[in-house]
């Protein structure tokens, strides 16, 4: 039997550190995820005893970056990632926070938690942090994501043009995503089509499940995706994070920062050949950010004049 406990700050259940069945085969569900969506060309599972692994390169087949307006000039590049889901999970005492991702969609892009100010306390997961909310800060795109200071595209809320682009979409009991600590996650209602009641998930966005022993789901309002985990993760100071873009020459460049007042009319174009364009406007001047592969694996030839540099034009090799 599995204890439930109220989270002192509000009223939403955590679990205590208690074994769950894992799922009559585990691995088979997490494939099946992927198959049923209609991802497996672009991303490959794995399996050992202990995770399945979801490969990919990041770099989601749908609209990216446009319409972001809180921009940290950051351009997303293909990179590969390799996304650890636990076969046996087993539900904690404690949620777990992390700067950096939590889980990933079943087309291969990182899901991180709703924030952009670095890692949350446990007593930040009961309240809204207004001032780091990503989707109400202006800093995801029209799908939910943006690229981060890895250079890497990745998921803070629902991945709206994912989930519409499945091949199951429009079915309720569709898997988007696995958390690292093992556990499913699915849309804004239970898997069989019910609504979730008011006050049933807890703090992690997640509830009891019958058939994983537990599921995370998207919600309409913050935290609008799982914000901690509430598994047990022994590794979990060795998830895997996607490494920066760094000059070719040695060094990296520094991050951008997000211009004061947010930027208009942000697009990300995408060629063929591997090639990419973000160009906004800022206060009446035109802006971009733009790479094609350089030949060398990994690396890319950037043009770029960006807000945080004043509008210079700067050209360099960057590799991952």
């Amino acid at each position: 039997m599995k204890k439930l406990i109220k989270c002192a700050a509000a009223p939403l259940l955590l679990v205590v550190a208690t074994p769950v069945f894992a799922h009559e085969d585990h691995c088979a569900a997490v494939i099946a995820s992927v198959e049923d969506a209609g991802f497996s060309d672009s991303v490959t599972v794995s399996c050992t005893d202990d995770h399945a692994t979801l490969t990919s390169d990041t770099f989601p087949d749908h609209e990216l970056m446009t319409g972001i307006v809180g921009t940290n000039e950051q351009i997303p590049v293909p990179a590969e990632y390799g996304a650890p889901i636990i076969l046996a999970p087993e539900l904690n005492d404690t949620p777990l926070t992390r700067d950096a991702a939590l889980g990933v969609a079943v087309n291969g892009v990182p899901i991180y938690d709703y924030t952009g100010g670095g890692e949350m306390s446990e007593a930040d997961l009961a309240h809204h942090q207004a001032q780091h909310d990503t989707l109400q800060t202006g800093q995801l795109d029209v799908c939910g994501g943006h690229a981060g200071r890895g250079d890497d595209y990745h998921y803070h809320v629902a991945p709206t043009c994912m989930i519409d682009a499945m091949d199951n979409a429009g079915e309720d009991d569709a898997i988007i995503g696995w958390a690292f600590d093992g556990f499913p996650i699915y849309g804004d209602k239970n898997p069989d089509g019910t609504i979730i009641a008011e006050g049933a998930l807890d703090v992690c966005n997640g509830q009891p499940d019958d058939d994983f022993g537990y599921r995370y789901h998207t919600s309409q309002d913050a935290p609008y995706i799982v914000q901690c985990l509430m598994g047990v993760v022994t590794d979990f100071d060795r998830l895997p994070r996607v490494s920066p873009m760094s000059a070719a020459a040695g060094g990296g460049a520094e991050p951008g920062r997000p211009p004061q007042g947010g930027v208009e009319d942000l697009v990300m174009t995408r060629n063929k050949d591997g090639s990419a364009s973000m160009d906004y406007s800022y206060q009446g001047q035109d802006y971009y950010i733009r790479y094609a592969p350089s030949g060398t694996e990994n690396c890319y030839d950037y043009t770029t004049s960006t807000v945080t540099n004043g509008g210079d034009v700067m050209e360099g090799e960057f590799c991952r």
